[in-house]
């Protein structure tokens, strides 16, 4: 018997759980979480019979089986963060960094411009594997803070993370670290830490206006191929430049298709501003590790440009350029 639409709207309602939840699996991540918990529990007490030693964390990550887990835990620096920092000490070449982390001992890749990001697998095999990976990952712990390069290179939200204080348990440092797991979905998703808001704080110095939004000739020709345009400068009657920001820290697989939409919208915008400039800003190590996905972005725009000082410059200079003909 077929349901009317009601009968339908009130089964929602009247057999609603709230919150689902399978018993079997609470029961089973309970146990996961208690064993974090009195793993953490043992270093505590270890670091205060013991005194604060690089040689209890290495305990850590070499003899418990989720010893990476509680140390992030710890320190609330989170797992893909950690897989992105790997990723970087590979691909740099920065000797006190290098020195720091002993990457002689457990890293000889041949090709690092065909870099790829390692697995959760990969990394802790290497723990396992490899005493001098393990106690790389604990200088990190101990030490990333104080090295330039990670310095200017992690933000502060997530170095501050990197820290003694919280290796041994302090009151107040533990409240930080809860502070930080609680606050990092707003951290990531207030405006002020866009890459974009840079791109507008140079067109305002120059008193460059722009708009964002659809463009009237695509809507009115290309309606199913249109897309919202991060910056159109100076407005949407006459833009002289276009740019879109893609700034990705993690990977992903609708890389490929991001870079088939951004060319199909350089031909629309070729055909249809046909003076028009179309400039990407692509950046973030997402990018980085995808290259086969970044070579085909990358042909959509007539320049790009990154966020580094030296790029932001040159997009200034090309913007006094345009503007003072």
């Amino acid at each position: 018997m077929i349901k009317s639409v009601n009968e339908k709207f009130l089964t929602v309602i009247q057999k609603n759980t709230f919150y689902f939840f399978n018993s079997k699996f609470e029961e089973s991540y309970e146990g996961y979480i208690n064993a974090l918990k009195e793993t953490l529990l043992i270093v505590k007490n270890k670091v205060e019979t013991e005194g604060l030693k690089k040689e209890i964390f290495e305990w850590l990550l070499a003899d418990k089986e989720n010893g990476l887990r509680a140390l992030l835990a710890l320190t609330g620096f989170s797992n893909e963060y950690l897989k992105r920092l790997t990723t970087i000490i590979r691909i740099v070449e920065n000797s006190e960094l290098d020195k720091l982390v002993y990457k002689e001992k457990w890293y000889n890749e041949k090709s690092p411009d065909n870099i790829k990001e390692w697995s959760d697998s990969t990394i802790l095999k290497l723990i396992q594997k490899n005493e001098y990976f393990r106690k790389g990952l604990v200088n990190i712990f101990f030490e990333g803070a104080s090295i330039p390069f990670l310095a200017n290179t992690i933000p502060l939200f997530e170095l501050k993370k990197l820290s003694i204080s919280k290796l041994k348990f302090e009151i107040p440092e533990l409240i930080d670290t809860l502070i930080r797991y609680k606050e990092k979905g707003s951290y990531s998703g207030m405006k002020g830490n866009n890459p974009e808001i840079i791109v507008a704080e140079i067109l305002e110095k120059l008193g460059i206006p722009f708009e964002t939004g659809d463009l009237k000739e695509l809507i009115d020709n290309a309606p199913d191929n249109k897309r919202t345009m991060d910056f159109i400068i100076p407005n949407k009657k006459n833009p002289l430049i276009i740019g879109e920001s893609s700034f990705l820290a993690t990977t992903s697989s609708g890389q490929g298709d991001k870079s088939k939409t951004e060319i199909s919208i350089d031909s629309l915008i070729k055909e249809h501003y046909p003076k028009t400039k179309f400039i990407g800003f692509v950046d973030g190590i997402g990018w980085y590790v995808r290259k086969g996905d970044l070579k085909r972005m990358v042909t959509a725009y007539e320049d790009v440009f990154t966020f580094h000082k030296d790029e932001l410059q040159r997009f200034e200079k090309l913007l006094i350029e345009t503007f003072k003909k």
